[in-house]
């Protein structure tokens, strides 16, 4: 069996070296040169672990290969997937002019039987649009068929995620995509979800949306936990223990960020405005957690007597540990507002300040989180590395001017900040 891939980011790149490393023949599409001769060199155009050394074993194997074709791509495969970016516009709504631009091109170059894959996150329709758009270029609808299989990878570990998926869902009005799809996974421990079609549109939507929700949700208990003395760890355990709600996304915190939740959450919001549906909940779980960064700020500030003239060391700058990726990061909502509250910055990553820095060439870059708090004011952990769980706190307070550490992921305890006489702020706490 052959599958192609039109889009390298982080759906089509894993999936598609994942196949490949399954046996299957696997193409790559993107129009991105660069990128292409990256790939073709075995290296990878993005941070993800155990990717680059699984594609240079597929590559030297010749499971897989790259181009800018898609015509080539859907002669040569029984399968396509469109895993091309659809990020959010200004009402929130997913831009699926890329998505467009692949099926007319796939359209333009089918001449046998061949099932597309919505692989992209996309709203309820889209395969019908999609369906369209195909037969307008090619004119036979015996030809072809889409199908929808929205993907379920977490950035950080989303090779593990593509090998282990914890499920697989194929939404398909006809029974011969359905099992064409379905022997691609062949092989591959996880059990598949047969759906129609707006139901798996529907599904990483109201996936993603649920899990931003319980994180808002468990930011709101950590106010509360501030207010009234409560430590909302071992409220999120308590919680967590009855099997109805799960320990999963309990983890107060700076709040979510990444490439997938807030658009996802807004496009939800906005297919309810389109649907007539009240999303509510979704406006509500999006302006709390808009406010966790502003709530730091506001704390650290009422601690140091104003930000005007402080200097500032943040520790981490990626929207989570294990990734290079800053899209939504809180690290950079928390630099714009310190910038605006008249402070200086200092931080460290371990992975992606040059990108951070081609965007705030201001602040100070050091290789560790010791030397980014010599002489801070103060120091705010942003994201959980396991670097930062290392540090030892006695030589942070020796470091920073005043010693003072709000721990935005709630790494560390208050007994061990204590003991290096360092001032520990952090969600869920008095403090």
């Amino acid at each position: 069996m052959k599958a192609a891939i039109v889009g390298t980011g982080y759906v089509g790149l894993v999936s598609g070296v994942v196949f490949a490393d399954a046996g299957i023949k696997t193409i790559c599409v993107d129009n991105d040169q660069a990128k292409l001769k990256m790939l073709r060199s075995g290296k990878s155009p993005i941070f993800e672990p155990g990717l680059e050394e699984m594609m240079q074993r597929v590559e030297e194997k010749g499971h897989i290969s790259f181009t800018d074709s898609i015509s080539d791509a859907v002669q040569a495969s029984d399968v396509i997937f469109i895993a091309v970016g659809t990020p959010p516009q200004e009402d929130g709504s997913p831009d699926l002019s890329y998505v467009k631009a692949v099926a007319r091109d796939i359209g333009r170059a089918i001449t046998k039987y061949i099932v597309i894959v919505d692989k992209s996150t996309v709203p309820v329709g889209t395969a019908k649009m999609v369906h369209e758009i195909i037969l307008g270029e090619c004119g036979d609808a015996s030809l072809f068929d889409v199908v929808s299989s929205p993907e379920f990878l977490r950035e950080g570990s989303a090779v593990e995620d593509t090998v282990n998926p914890d499920r697989v869902v194929i939404g398909a009005d006809s029974e011969r995509a359905l099992n064409t799809v379905k022997r691609l996974y062949t092989g591959f421990p996880t059990e598949i979800l047969e759906t129609d079609i707006a139901s798996a549109e529907l599904i990483k939507y109201a996936s993603n949306c649920f899990l931003a929700t319980k994180i808002s949700f468990i930011n709101m208990i950590s106010r509360y936990c501030e207010a009234a003395g409560g430590n909302v760890d071992d409220v999120a355990k308590g919680m967590g223990m009855d099997t109805r709600i799960g320990k999963q996304f309990l983890k107060a915190g700076l709040g979510w960020g990444g490439s997938c939740f807030p658009k996802d959450v807004s496009a939800l919001i906005w297919m309810g405005e389109t649907l007539g549906v009240d999303a509510g909940i979704l406006t509500s779980t999006v302006a709390i957690n808009e406010d966790q960064p502003a709530h730091c700020l506001r704390r650290v500030s009422e601690e140091l007597g104003g930000l005007e003239g402080k200097k500032i060391a943040i520790f981490g700058l990626s929207f989570k540990p294990h990734t290079d990726d800053i899209r939504d990061a809180k690290s950079l909502v928390i630099i714009d507002a310190l910038r605006s509250m008249g402070a200086s910055i200092s931080a460290t990553d371990p992975i992606c300040m040059d990108e951070v820095a081609k965007l705030h060439p201001d602040v100070e870059m050091h290789t560790d989180a010791i030397s980014a708090a010599q002489g801070a004011d103060a120091a705010i952990l942003v994201t959980e590395w396991p670097e930062y769980a290392g540090i030892e706190l006695s030589d942070l307070a020796s470091a920073l001017k005043t010693p003072l550490l709000f721990d935005g992921r709630r790494v560390f305890t208050a007994e061990d900040a204590k003991a290096a006489g360092i001032k520990r702020l952090t969600i869920g706490e008095q403090g």
